[in-house]
């Protein structure tokens, strides 16, 4: 294997550094903030695959002009319009987790999850 052609897919490695970064802040951090920023590298990096892998090189973005009438030189949209949903999605799933970590620290005056399981 070539040092170029690893070089070459570094936005694949960027994704399995930031999938394992995330993963890893999900599983092992006992705090509920850095679980829930933990979520949001973990959904960056699915982002970013799917970005990656919808990208072909040579080809362009399906800008259709009247002149132009072939339209085999043009990316698929549909991958980057599904990530565009995806991002609202994972705001929203954000928002909603950081609402609930607000209620749980009314309720328990502390966001470390092993504190709330001894007093549950």
């Amino acid at each position: 294997m070539e040092l170029g052609w690893i070089l070459g897919r570094y936005n694949y490695w960027v994704f399995v550094i930031l999938t394992l970064i995330g993963f890893y802040a999900m599983i092992a951090k006992n705090n509920l903030i850095k679980k829930i920023i933990g979520m949001n590298i973990f959904q960056t990096a699915i982002f970013l695959f799917y970005i990656s892998i919808a990208d072909i090189e040579g080809k362009r973005a399906p800008i259709i002009v009247s002149n132009i009438t072939e339209h085999i030189n043009y990316v698929n949209p549909l991958p980057h319009v599904l990530i565009l949903t995806a991002i609202v999605v994972c705001v929203s799933t954000t928002a909603v987790a950081l609402t609930l970590i607000m209620k749980i620290y009314q309720e328990f005056k502390t966001i470390e999850e092993d504190k709330i399981m001894e007093a549950l």
